[in-house]
């Protein structure tokens, strides 16, 4: 008798149906824990995005050259493009839909970004913000030097960096008190 193999939701693969391929993994994210069985070969961005429809992580170039996938994973900036959902069994993750509920004010980072108009088409912004939310939660103040090696990872195809490294910028003056 052959186990149940199960389907993912909105693979764009089929399932494999050797059953060591399979693993249950648990983790957290972004606040809520969470039990699944996935395919050893399912990245964490199709995890993050068809298993639990956050669609905020957003998949560029699927290379980790953009960073516009990166999430926090035990608060470390991580491209989910790169990295499979089996290796973050017992993580914690968070996502930019994790920053502010839809009924909390907005992370000072958010509201840099959105002060300092450090988005264009947006498409990038999920990935800046959470590198962002990284360094502005760090115990001490990066400096301008780390800000940019930190932010070099994400592409803009827009061209906004003047207004992104501003936002981060605003966005540690307030954390730091400055």
């Amino acid at each position: 008798m052959t186990p149940s193999v199960p389907t993912p939701l909105g693979a764009r693969t089929p399932p494999l149906a050797e059953p060591s391929a399979w693993h249950e993994i648990s983790l957290t994210v972004n606040g809520r824990p969470v039990t699944a069985q996935v395919e050893s070969r399912l990245l964490l961005s199709d995890f993050l995005r068809d298993r639990l429809g956050l669609t905020g992580t957003h998949v560029g170039c699927e290379h980790g050259v953009c960073g516009a996938c990166t999430v926090l994973v035990d608060d470390e900036p991580v491209r989910t493009c790169l990295t499979l959902a089996v290796q973050c069994a017992g993580a914690e993750l968070r996502t930019v839909e994790g920053l502010a509920p839809a009924d909390a004010p907005l992370t000072p980072v958010q509201r840099a970004f959105h002060e300092c108009h450090g988005m264009q088409c947006g498409f990038c912004t999920p990935g800046f913000v959470m590198t962002a939310t990284a360094l502005v939660e760090q115990h001490e103040r990066p400096d301008e030097e780390q800000v940019a090696d930190a932010l070099s990872g994400h592409l803009c195809r827009c061209t906004g960096y003047r207004n992104i490294r501003r936002a981060v910028c605003q966005a540690l003056d307030e954390r730091f008190g400055e």
